[in-house]
């Protein structure tokens, strides 16, 4: 198995991309503490697959770092940190940007940043004295590619790939990997659904879906067992040459 015994930390386990990392990372043998802002959600998770569950809000530091103390005395260490946090769209999304005010265009930057310094920094601490560990997130298509209506979110999600290169610049020298994930159109995930509500496009749902489709070599979208086998294989020993990169999952939408 990719992960057997490695220790992962995974922010944001409720949500679609973090659940399904979770299962993923637990079936190649991995000891997994999942968190989230809310506990109840995190635990139906946890609980599919004999893992820890914890509530921890990743925009608290001092949260982050109480988590990690205790993951560190039940474990020993820390050797993969996942950041799937996410930011309800509802109150991202759907105004034009001239319209926009500046808190709520500013929301989804300072959120999504925040949160990947905090919980990246955190295991950044705890893995450079080993020498070891791989520190993980989830970017998305508008952080390269002009969208409407989005508000902040494409400049949060280039940000966080910034700082994702800016990490792996930092830390690779101490023996850490920092890698990034950019999936695009994951119809299956609540988000996705939001935030089509939220704008308006003319489109049914299932119009929809066939324009993100189009926008791929594929003519079909990634599903979220593809982003999760994508993320077991670069947190794994086998990805060791991978570091300073967002991988492109985006079927060709975006080419390299």
């Amino acid at each position: 198995m990719l992960l057997q015994d490695k220790v992962v930390v995974i922010y944001g386990a409720a949500g679609a991309i973090g659940a399904a990392t979770a299962r993923a990372f637990a079936k190649e043998g991995a000891r997994l503490f999942l968190t989230g802002r809310l506990l109840s959600p995190v635990e139906v998770v946890a609980k599919e697959i004999s893992a820890e569950a914890a509530e921890v809000d990743a925009l608290d530091a001092d949260a982050v770092e109480a988590h990690l103390r205790s993951v560190i005395d039940q474990a020993g260490r820390i050797d993969v940190s996942f950041n799937a946090v996410g930011v309800p769209d509802a109150q991202v999304v759907g105004v034009p940007l001239a319209e926009m005010d500046a808190a709520r265009f500013a929301l989804p930057i300072t959120a999504y940043t925040t949160s990947y310094f905090l919980t990246a920094r955190a295991a950044a601490r705890r893995m450079i004295p080993n020498r070891s560990g791989v520190i993980m997130t989830v970017s998305a298509l508008p952080s390269r590619y002009g969208t409407r209506l989005n508000g902040g979110y494409g400049a949060s999600q280039a940000a966080k790939e910034a700082l994702t290169r800016d990490l792996s610049a930092e830390l690779s020298p101490q023996g850490l990997r920092v890698v990034g994930l950019r999936p695009h159109g994951l119809p299956e995930t609540g988000t996705m659904r939001e935030a089509f509500d939220a704008k308006p496009t003319g489109l049914s749902w299932e119009q929809f879906q066939e324009y993100l489709a189009g926008m791929t070599h594929t003519r079909r979208v990634m599903t979220l067992d593809e982003v999760a086998n994508a993320a077991v294989f670069a947190a794994s020993d086998r990805a060791s040459g991978l570091t300073g990169t967002t991988l492109n999952l985006t079927m060709g939408t975006l080419d390299d």
